[in-house]
């Protein structure tokens, strides 16, 4: 028998399979991001070919963009990790950032710069804005930052500017560093989770994902290995941009770089050159351990500009803005390695990282048995303007519910993020409230994004 989901009113993503009994013609479909304007480009002698680790931060009416800003490449190698530094740049509307004169560090001799701090720790500062509800004001901003074996550290802010360690030495957690790790409450689970890089060693060597939780932000569990399908194939995931899902916490999302060491083009002309293609790919997870891959295909792709066909571009930056109406933006690191080294803004559909989608010929989509609360059963969809979308609510059985069966809903059709649905008799289900009931959707030429009872 199929186990009854308490949807209740919390919004679902058809990321995965979590609600879906049986597709007919139909088909989960990964919807890639829309390359928009770059945003950033070095410039600065504190910048270089091999800026990178963008992370940004939403806070109220500012967006907040960290970056690892110089790296020692070619001659200025010697430097070593000492003379990396953590830039900052600040926006308004996640479009048009400025590099703020902060006189903070000292760098070639002044401190008219946007560094925050410099370091190892800044191979990968990695920042968030912390929601936990008991969190100290003192330390309403944190971050993870250090590369090696074993040596990430801790920090926490008050204004996203001044920064100290959350303990003497790392954090006591094993991995391997060299990466973007990402840090986050978690409000689903009330703990602080920390998304890490390591070396999988089980056969070939892998860079691979793990994460533990934290009640402190201080002592951390046991790293959990990311668990896949048993027909998931073993990839390289250089970095993970995991970050829950606005408006459905309960989701964890992941935009991995995938990395492919043994594939190269020319790089005779490259500023920092090095083997290897990368481009991003999309999965999710409910518990932040077991992640789900419908989609084997890249959710970014390296594009026309040939300096994308190298190592380590194409790399999501953590972090989703909720800007203008009807879009998110997120942010993509661009020609790492060349002179030209950037970052650019995409946009994705509210909640529409993924549909079910049906073709001209139609499809159907059945859901397993749900218990919903709420006055409304609300879509986010899209159809062409000869598609369509019709809702049947039927009993546990599969029997239709009177008043909700195909026939007695006219074809809806449009382009809405999140519409309440109605019948010939109306759109109440106050009067269905803990009684088990299945969606069937019949599509046609449409996307059917998220679902919600409110």
């Amino acid at each position: 028998m199929t186990a009854l989901i308490a949807l209740g009113s919390r919004r679902e993503l058809f990321v995965d399979h979590f609600l879906i009994e049986h597709l007919n013609e139909a088909a989960l479909h990964l919807h890639p991001p829309i390359r928009r304007e770059v945003v950033y480009q070095v410039s600065q002698p504190w910048d270089n070919a091999c800026t990178g680790c963008y992370n940004l931060t939403q806070d109220g009416d500012r967006v907040l963009l960290y970056y690892r800003g110089f790296y020692p490449i070619g001659a200025d190698y010697a430097d070593g990790a000492a003379s990396q530094t953590t830039n900052l740049a600040v926006s308004a509307d996640g479009i048009h950032f400025k590099q703020p004169e902060l006189g903070l560090v000292e760098f070639n001799g002044t401190r008219k710069n946007n560094v925050l701090i410099q370091g190892h720790e800044s191979h990968n500062f990695c920042v968030f804005l912390d929601a936990n509800p008991a969190a100290d004001p003192a330390q309403r901003f944190k971050a993870v930052g250090g590369t090696g074996q074993s040596n990430l550290h801790g920090f926490a802010s008050p204004d996203g500017l001044h920064w100290t360690p959350v303990k003497e030495g790392p954090l006591d957690v094993t991995g391997a560093f060299d990466s973007v790790n990402v840090a986050l409450w978690d409000a689903h689970i009330g703990r602080y989770r920390l998304f890490s890089r390591y070396f999988d060693t089980t056969g070939a060597r892998v860079r691979a994902i793990q994460s533990c939780t934290s009640e402190d932000f201080i002592h951390w569990t046991q790293p959990q290995p990311h668990q896949y399908a048993d027909d998931v194939p073993l990839e390289h995931f250089y970095t993970n941009a995991t970050t829950p899902c606005p408006g459905a916490e309960h989701i964890l999302l992941s935009f991995p770089m995938r990395f492919l060491p043994e594939r190269q083009l020319d790089i005779s002309a490259m500023d920092y050159p090095g083997s290897g293609l990368s481009d991003a790919v999309f999965m999710s997870s409910r518990d932040g351990v077991h992640w789900y891959r419908p989609f084997m295909e890249a959710w970014v792709r390296p594009g026309t500009d040939q300096r994308n066909w190298s190592h380590r571009s194409c790399t999501p930056a953590p972090c989703l803005v909720q800007s203008a109406d009807g879009e998110w933006s997120m942010y993509l690191s661009e020609n790492y390695g060349w002179s030209t080294n950037r970052l650019r803004r995409v946009v994705v559909r509210p909640h529409g990282f993924a549909s079910v989608r049906a073709g001209y010929r139609g499809g159907e989509l059945l859901t397993r048995p749900l218990l919903l609360e709420g006055a409304a059963l609300r879509l986010n969809y899209a159809t062409s303007a000869a598609g369509s979308l019709r809702v049947e609510l039927q009993d546990e059985s599969g029997q239709p519910l009177s008043g909700y069966a195909l026939e007695e809903m006219d074809p809806i059709y449009g382009d809405q993020l999140d519409a309440p649905v109605a019948w010939k008799a109306g759109g109440d289900l106050s009067g269905l409230k803990g009684r088990p009931v299945r969606l069937r959707v019949v599509l046609q030429d449409a996307d059917l994004f998220a679902v919600r009872a409110a």
